[in-house]
């Protein structure tokens, strides 16, 4: 039999948690179709491994590019380190169903400006992402905070009962037409003052479509351990499982509490279907929040729409330059970006090495000066943290990538190198993977990524993309009702 593409002679790390093998993997009309000791085969396209390691293409499970995979369809920062699928709506920031009567608010202005917000019903979206051929596959969340944006007047306070009706329709509609679940970002202002009751309604919505429910906690600050329980308070009522956005000990008077938090996490999985993601960085990055200005780490302004001639400096530096209050200086910068030094690499290590934890790059692509994560998350893990520091074996980081992340995500024939399912492939050189970009140059592609298989198409290659978009949208349709298990 004749196949579409064997690669031959590769370190298989299948994406299960176990260890690599030695094996030929040939691919055909987008699957892979058998994978062993394949001699006689021949296929159009042979490559030689030479022992690199073969893994299923990476599942960025926590990204924004709800509308730069419109826009920008190669996806250059993703595919370029080996990333083949990314979840957006995350942190209850979505580009859909959204309908704006003035500019997007905070931080809904993470995804654009208010001409990125040309979707009113998740289906509209759904067909603009298909029609735009993006070079990855797009699956998505819907966001708390777009939905209130659709039926509240005033985001500081807590929904009506009619406008939480109106919430729960669009939640439904979305749902329907595919979508996997909803995010909340109950720490920004935005969403801040809407009450438990509010979210729990909405979550109500899930269940019977197999969806699940991701947080943006309502703090990560010392009331952390709270914020958790909040979230396990929803999953458990609402009967969906609950998945943490990028946990963490943000804020220095947070530092050492990762084992606090690890434990809560750990006792809510024993009754509940629970896990977190979380991106390998002792830094942060969002919109410039006046409640985390500080001067007990460093705050570098990443844009800022009133002074764009602040973008990449720290904001002691521009305050010493304005002779002003770090807060007031803030206030005068916004609205802006911002990447926050707050957090500790013990905690880091910590949650990251945690078997409940998947990767997510929560890269901001709208960011003019971004953290280094949009282009660096997924080689770190394989490069820093596994290969230099051996938080983890090889076999463990592609895990957290790949299979652990299809599970969660209910993301059906993805995630695993198993005979039958879709062709999402990347080759590395486990010895050279490395990130580059840093937060001097963010915008600087990973070395040692060799190719990028996106169903079974060959997207990129030795440090190129050949601009071959084969991405697909994978709606709740793809997905398997029950999403996970402790």
């Amino acid at each position: 039999m004749r196949y579409d593409t064997l690669i031959r002679n590769a370190q298989v790390i299948d994406g299960s948690n176990a260890p690599g093998y030695m094996a030929d993997v040939a691919v055909r009309a987008g699957r892979i179709e058998r994978i062993g000791e394949l001699g006689d085969a021949r296929a159009g396209n042979e490559i030689d491994a030479a022992g690199r390691v073969l893994a299923p293409g990476f599942i960025d499970v926590h990204t924004h590019d709800d509308t730069v995979v419109i826009r920008q369809p190669q996806m250059l920062p993703k595919l370029s380190q080996g990333v083949t699928t990314v979840i957006v709506g995350n942190c209850g920031i979505s580009a859909s169903p959204v309908t704006l009567r003035a500019e997007p608010p905070d931080p809904m202005n993470l995804l654009g400006d208010r001409a990125a917000f040309v979707y009113p019903r998740f289906s509209d979206y759904r067909a603009a992402v298909e029609a735009a051929n993006p070079a990855l596959n797009v699956a998505a969340l819907i966001g708390h905070t777009a939905l209130r944006s659709n039926h509240m007047d005033d985001l500081q306070r807590t929904a009506t009962a009619s406008e939480i009706r109106g919430m729960r329709q669009q939640l439904r509609e979305s749902l329907e037409a595919g979508a996997l679940g909803l995010s909340t970002g109950l720490a920004y202002a935005s969403a801040f003052n809407a009450e438990t009751d509010e979210v729990l309604q909405l979550a109500a919505e899930l269940s019977a479509f197999g969806a699940l429910y991701t947080t943006h906690l309502r703090s990560e600050f010392e009331p952390v351990l709270e914020a958790m329980d909040e979230a396990f308070l929803i999953g458990r009522q609402a009967r969906v499982p609950v998945i943490i956005s990028h946990l963490k000990c943000a804020g220095a008077g947070n530092w050492g509490r990762s084992p606090l938090l690890l434990a809560a996490l750990e006792q809510a999985a024993k009754n509940h279907p629970v896990g977190c993601d979380c991106y390998p960085y002792a830094a942060s990055s969002s919109t410039l929040d006046l409640k985390q200005v500080t001067d007990a780490f460093r705050i570098t302004i990443t844009w800022s729409t009133p002074h764009p001639d602040m973008g990449g400096r720290d904001l002691q530096d521009i305050a010493a330059l304005w002779g002003l209050s770090l807060l007031d200086t803030a206030r005068r910068l916004q609205p802006a970006g911002a990447v926050y030094y707050g957090m500790d690499e013990s905690d880091v290590r910590r949650i990251l090495a945690h078997p409940l934890s998947m990767i997510g790059s929560d890269g901001l692509p709208e960011d003019p000066f971004p953290h280094p994560r949009l282009w660096g998350a997924f080689p770190r893990v394989l490069g820093h943290f596994s290969r230099d520091v051996g938080l983890f074996p090889l076999h463990t980081a592609v895990h957290k990538m790949t299979g652990l992340s299809a599970g969660r995500f209910g993301l059906r024939e993805r995630g695993e190198i198993r005979e039958g399912h879709w062709a999402d492939l990347v080759l590395f050189d486990a010895e050279k993977v490395r990130d580059v970009a840093d937060f001097n140059q963010p915008q600087q592609a990973a070395e040692g990524i060799d190719g990028v298989w996106v169903n079974g198409v060959l997207s990129y290659e030795n440090g190129v993309a050949n601009g071959k978009r084969a991405g697909v949208f994978c709606g709740s349709e793809h997905a398997r009702s029950h999403r996970f298990t402790p």
